[in-house]
Formats: C-alpha cells, sequence, structure tokens
C-alpha cells in the first residue's frame, strides 16, 4: 500500500476517490491552526529559545542531516544545544512519558532517527509523542537552545525560528494533501516559516519555491521583515563507507567504482541512497523498504559474496545482525560559505529578537 500510495504522490494524479479525503485532510489542518491562533489550543513557550526543522511532505526530505549541522553550529557558537523529536519507529513514541536517548539506547524503543541523531551529534536527545515534555526534560538539564526535528506541524510546542526542508528532486510531488498526495499542509505555509532549504544541488525546485512564496505574509515571532526569501541549497557529501561491525575501519567509497553491490535502504526516499551510490561509479542491486523498516537478519545475507552497502540510519539497527563486507555510508550536510553565513546570521538576528523581547 506504501508503495503504491507513493507511485500516486510523486508520478501521477490521484484517484477521483482519494481527492475528497484530501479536502477533508485539508479541513482538518485549517480548523487545527486556527485553533491555536486563537488561543482555543495553547502554545507552551518555553524559557530557552527553540528552532523547529521540517518540512511539509511525508518522507525523507534531509531534515536529519540538516539537524546535525544544525547543533554543530550552535555548539562551536557557544549554546549547549539539544534535540527533541518524536521517535518514529520506537515504541517510546507511543507514550507521553519523554525518554533520554543514550548512544548504546535500543533503536525498538527510541527510534533509529533518534539514536542516529545521539551518535553523531554527541548532544543530549530526547524522544516523546509530547515534545514540549522532552523539551522541558532537557532543559532541565542544562540545554539552553532546542531543536525540534520534524516539528513544523507540532503546534503545542511554541518556537522562534522555523526552518522548512524541501526535496530539490521530487518537491511536492502531485501538490496534494493527504491521502491523495504527499502534502500534510498546504504550499502557502511556506510563507510563514524563517528560512526555506532545498536539498539538492542545481534544483529548479529552488526558483519554484521562492516564485510561490514571494509575497505571501509570514507569521511567526522572529524580527519583522524576515521572510523565508531565496532558499538555501543544501548538499548532503558521503565519500566514506564505515565497517558496520567492524569499529573504525573505513573505505573510500570511489574504491568501489565499478563494482556491484548489493545496496539496501529503509529511509523515507531510498532512491536517493541508490542514486548516490551510482553517481560514484558502483553497479547497485536495490533493496528497498519501507522507511523505519525493522530489519531480519537474513535481509542483510546474499548468496553471492559482493559487499552490502546501507545508510547511516539503517545502520544503527543493524549492527547487532551484520556481518563481513556490510558498509554503511554517513552522509553529511553542507553549505556554500556565503549562504551558511547568511542563514547562521538570520538564526543568530532571531535568537537575538528574542533576548531582546
Amino acid at each position: 500500500m506504501a508503495s503504491r500510495l507513493e507511485t500516486i504522490w510523486y508520478q501521477a494524479s490521484p484517484p477521483w476517490a482519494l481527492r475528497p479525503l484530501a479536502l477533508l485532510f485539508g479541513l482538518i489542518v485549517r480548523v487545527r491552526r486556527a485553533a491555536y491562533a486563537r488561543g482555543w489550543l495553547r502554545s507552551q513557550r518555553l524559557e530557552i529559545p527553540v528552532i523547529v526543522v521540517g518540512n511539509l511532505t511525508v518522507g525523507g526530505s534531509g531534515k536529519t542531516p540538516l539537524v546535525i549541522w544544525l547543533v554543530a553550529q550552535l555548539r562551536s557558537a557557544g549554546f549547549a544545544p539539544g534535540v527533541v523529536l518524536r521517535g518514529y519507529g520506537g515504541t517510546a513514541a507511543r507514550g507521553r512519558t519523554p525518554q533520554r536517548v543514550q548512544a548504546d539506547s535500543d533503536p525498538a524503543m527510541v527510534g533509529d532517527e533518534a539514536l542516529l541523531l545521539r551518535r553523531r551529534t554527541g548532544e543530549p536527545v530526547a524522544v516523546c509523542r509530547d515534545r514540549v515534555r522532552a523539551a522541558r526534560l532537557l532543559a532541565g538539564d542544562g540545554v539552553n537552545v532546542i531543536v525540534s526535528d520534524d516539528g513544523l506541524q507540532h503546534l503545542a510546542l511554541a518556537r522562534n525560528f522555523e526552518i522548512a526542508v524541501i526535496d530539490g528532486e521530487r518537491g511536492f510531488g502531485n501538490g496534494y494533501l493527504l491521502p491523495a498526495g504527499p502534502l500534510r499542509e498546504q504550499r502557502t505555509r511556506l510563507g510563514q516559516v524563517d528560512v526555506l532549504v532545498v536539498n539538492g544541488e542545481g534544483s529548479f525546485w529552488a526558483e519554484t519555491v521562492a516564485e510561490r512564496t514571494r509575497g505571501v505574509p509570514r507569521g511567526g515571532s522572529a524580527p519583522a521583515g524576515v521572510g523565508p526569501g531565496r532558499p538555501f541549497t543544501m548538499r548532503l557529501k558521503g565519500e566514506r563507507l564505515v565497517a558496520l561491525t567492524a569499529g573504525a575501519e573505513v573505505l573510500a567509497l570511489s574504491s568501489l567504482a565499478g563494482c556491484r553491490v548489493h545496496a539496501l535502504a529503509g529511509i523515507g526516499h531510498p532512491q536517493r541512497f541508490f542514486a548516490q551510490l551510482r553517481a560514484a561509479g558502483l553497479e547497485v542491486i536495490e533493496h528497498a523498504f519501507a522507511d523505519h523498516h525493522r530489519y531480519r537478519a537474513e535481509e542483510l545475507v546474499f548468496e553471492d559474496t559482493l559487499p552490502v552497502l546501507m545508510t547511516e540510519k539503517d545502520a544503527v539497527k543493524c549492527q547487532a545482525l551484520g556481518g563481513p563486507n556490510q558498509w554503511y555510508l554517513p552522509v553529511t550536510a553542507s553549505f556554500a560559505e556565503a549562504e551558511s553565513a547568511a542563514l547562521l546570521g538570520r538564526l543568530r538576528r532571531s535568537l537575538e529578537f528574542r533576548d531582546r523581547s
């Protein structure tokens, strides 16, 4: 069913039967947002600033690498950052009791993305269905700025700065709301965020989004006059493979150019990973799984002896199952120097404005 829906969302117009459901979903979204705007539902504001990184579409757009990059920038600027997220794929996401994520936490409990964030950033991470409780837990531990991963639609947690990430390859799909399309909200929502980031170099979506959001009134609590403007282009780089079970052993991705490999991906957009490997010259045998897939040992083993490659998000779930000649590819978000400075400048001005308010 998930595969069928994704084909509809990104490759075709939706069946007429789904369109009324999309209208109903849109009505629910508007009513819920109006309830927060009019005070019928209340957003909880913390004593420390909150930065939200999210997107409008279902599935992977590159939020997690951006969060990792952002946490590193905040740490370099002297902050003590922490990350909150629901913890999709883990049992903790079902309850309302926040849980700290440790480097050796069980991904079946805290979720694969939360464990990846904890290991890559080295900073405090908490998961909970209620992001407010998770953020307060970290604030009590000494964190002085919160980054909320995938929190654009979680209006219960008030925010000081919003970053929307757009998949530079797939964009907004067929442009319909769920379940007829991949959108969680209408595209006009992008006019209310502080920064737009397009994941993909040279994407025509950067210009498209700029045109569609120009002149749209913005919201939020950042200083007046700081609109989303022209999107920033994010690039994901991965050049070294890390052995799944052999500690710090690494292998240059380029050393496998011309070789056939098995590639596993249980992420929101597996084709991005496969395309990245092909761009490095590898001949890829694809094995795509649903996002947050829980692997079984037999799914990592093949009759041949070809290398088995996977994403870092998959690796946190597969290390206990892995064997020889299995590798994962960490990726790192990067921006052009001028764009990085401009993005961080907007963020810094927003946080300074908050301190003066």
